[in-house]
């Protein structure tokens, strides 16, 4: 874990998949986050797939790094403490509806300079999830195989929920620039990022819906082509499966020599009156033709042989693997600098674990950090925020108000 956000702590009061990536983000670049939950567990907590020793590994692994507080959250005393460790904190990252008991306002009573930020679903209040989102993104609707009838053919759904993790990413960055602001003017912000609006607005940061806005009609389903480029999956002769792209003239240049076409090509540029080289254009418009021609070239192949060829010339691919394969790939995972040993994580499973995504040369990334088990930070953190006294945090506990580890009770 890097150390750029060393001093800065974030409470944290989420479940499911935006709301913890944003968390995660920052404490892997060395934030505190405090991560409140209900004592019983938030609703990710059991979230699939779980272990033999009932820990959930989505919330293992969106929780790393973070402290924990279990607090009785059905419990005016348990939220009111909630409440109060924000306040002290001073920044905070949540998906509670706008008139939770974490609302902004009632934060704010006590500390105006705060700083949080709120994933809700939809600018006007509706609920959503990736999955709805996404639905309403028309992306389902331009994937699937070519030859699939417009009129009756059914979504394809993404399966990584894309949205929540690029909304995640997106709330980090809105804390640090609310806490930027802060800095230079003294004022709090609430900064509220609908899930939906990222959804709707990346698919306008793309282009894709302008265009869908001049053509006057929806983009046709184009199999596992690249759109508006050269790029597509292709079979060696041992049936190994593999994807290339060719988006620039250097690219093209390296992918037609590896495939040995460089004169197949060039007569029928000369047929066509085109050039491959210098348009994408031209590229995309005689896909079928040029995807006919590779297949047919790929089949000569080992993909073995192949790779090696497309390796020398420059070219950009990549073989298809199953996820079971790429956590277990050495240049994926095994010699990747990205992981680090495996901690103690909850589960008891051993397994790589990434650091943060950012390489910073010069800098020591430090090993990743475990995820908390529920509550084993509850005492440390009413202790040290708080200020609240032993004797006072056991009679917390006594009253259930207050949860310590759950190290024993999966």
């Amino acid at each position: 874990m890097y150390q750029l956000l060393s001093g800065l702590s974030i409470v944290e009061v989420s479940s499911f998949v935006a709301s913890p990536t944003a968390g995660l983000y920052c404490a892997q670049m060395g934030a505190e986050v405090i991560r409140i939950d209900d004592r019983r567990g938030g609703l990710d907590y059991k979230r699939y797939m779980m272990t033999r020793e009932g820990r959930s590994l989505s919330w293992e692994n969106l929780n790393r790094a973070k402290k924990s507080v279990a607090l009785d959250l059905q419990t005016p005393e348990g939220r009111e403490l909630a409440v109060e460790l924000a306040r002290k904190v001073g920044q905070v990252i949540t998906n509670l509806p706008l008139e939770s008991f974490m609302a902004h306002e009632r934060i704010a009573a006590g500390r105006p300079d705060l700083v949080s930020v709120r994933i809700m679903g939809w600018h006007d209040g509706r609920q959503a999830m990736d999955f709805t989102v996404n639905a309403a993104s028309g992306y389902p609707l331009m994937t699937g195989p070519e030859d699939w009838d417009a009129r009756t053919a059914p979504p394809v759904n993404q399966i990584l929920p894309a949205w929540d993790f690029i909304t995640g990413a997106y709330c980090a960055f809105a804390l640090l620039a609310g806490l930027r602001h802060r800095d230079a003017t003294g004022e709090g912000s609430e900064l509220r990022v609908p899930l939906g609006d990222v959804a709707i607005g990346t698919a306008f940061n793309a282009g894709a819906a302008a265009e869908m806005l001049y053509r006057g009609d929806d983009r046709e389903r184009i199999g596992n082509a690249i759109w508006g480029a050269f790029g597509r999956d292709f079979q060696s002769a041992d049936g190994k499966r593999f994807m290339v792209a060719a988006l620039t003239p250097k690219q093209w240049k390296a992918t037609v020599e590896a495939f040995g076409l460089t004169d197949d090509l060039a007569a029928v540029e000369a047929e066509l009156g085109v050039s491959f080289g210098l348009s994408d254009h031209h590229r995309f418009v005689h896909r079928h033709r040029l995807f006919s021609m590779f297949q047919e070239a790929a089949e000569q192949f080992t993909y073995a042989a192949l790779a090696e060829r497309l390796t020398k010339a420059g070219a950009t691919f990549e073989r298809y693997r199953t996820m079971h394969e790429m956590a277990r790939d050495p240049d994926l995972v095994t010699n990747n600098p990205l992981f680090g040993p495996s901690p103690a994580n909850p589960s008891g499973f051993a397994y790589p674990a990434p650091r943060s995504f950012a390489n910073i040369p010069g800098r020591e990334a430090g090993d990743p950090q475990p995820a908390p088990y529920l509550g084993q930070n509850s005492e440390e953190v009413l202790s040290q925020r708080l200020g609240l006294s032993s004797g006072e945090i056991a009679a917390l506990i006594d009253k259930g108000v207050v949860a310590t580890s759950d190290k024993e009770s999966a």
